[in-house]
């Protein structure tokens, strides 16, 4: 299975108009990120989670000419807006593309690209095939996925393991029901938005609790805003076996 972290930032993790952050004015290229997604390998299959408002960006940086499918952890905009951009995969392998999400999220994909669903499309709008999913395992294209079901503040969202890769984003609370199906991944990834507590995502020292009592091998941060702080000096701050994702971090289990 290969890894490639397409986007680790959130709104707050692109550099902001006006902002003098020495994050915002960081020369280190991990200092540079774009919206949160993430594109697995596996199988002889493409599938990326989340397809955010920088998808177009981070699919040709990373030069994928082959997408299986888009799996989607939840509705909001960051993680939904470039859907659009599909269409050019459409096109190259002659095939409707499959979208995997909760049917409440499906839902509101249907509403705010209505073009893409109405009775007489216009020519060369994305393609899509919907499969709704539920707290339950599934299958994309012979691939077993188990959802992971959190709470990003009273928002239910969707994390997804896949073999021994576990990634979840926009989380600020897991039941230990949900820690069960994550216990065992050799890699986790989990969102710590900033060092300060914040009403809808864990902070650096709530997401390190969890990955300490999930205990993976290896653990990385995404959903990572500048309020956290350079990337080289939050390194220094964390477990050996915990380190920051960083736009184009490949890995390979």
């Amino acid at each position: 299975m290969k890894i490639t972290f397409l986007g680790t930032g959130t709104s707050q993790g692109v550099p902001v108009i006006g902002c003098e952050c020495e994050v915002c004015r960081s020369l280190d290229f991990r200092d540079k990120r774009l919206r949160v997604s993430i594109l697995v390998e596996v199988g002889g299959r493409t599938l990326v989670i989340d397809s955010g408002p920088d998808f177009r960006q981070q699919m040709l940086r990373e030069r994928v000419k082959r997408l299986d499918a888009v799996l989607f952890t939840h509705e909001h905009k960051d993680h939904t807006a470039g859907l659009d951009d599909i269409r050019a995969y459409n096109f190259m392998q002659h095939m409707d593309m499959p979208l995997y999400g909760d049917q409440r999220v499906l839902n509101q994909l249907q509403q705010e690209f209505s073009y893409i669903f109405t009775n007489a499309t216009y020519p060369g709008v994305p393609r899509v095939e919907l499969n709704p999913i539920q707290n339950e395992p599934f299958e994309v294209f012979g691939i077993p996925v188990t959802p992971i079901n959190v709470l990003h503040h009273r928002l239910p969202v969707f994390g997804f393991r896949i073999g021994d890769f576990t990634y979840i984003t926009d989380a600020n609370f897991i039941s230990d029901a949900e820690k069960e199906k994550i216990k065992g991944s050799k890699v986790v990834v989990l969102n710590a938005l900033r060092k300060e507590p914040h009403i809808s995502h864990f902070s650096l020292s709530e997401a390190l609790a969890v990955l300490e009592e999930i205990g993976p091998e290896q653990a990385y941060l995404t959903h990572i805003s500048h309020l956290l702080g350079l990337h080289q000096e939050v390194e220094k701050e964390l477990p050996s076996f915990v380190n920051l994702a960083y736009d184009g971090l490949v890995l390979s289990l």
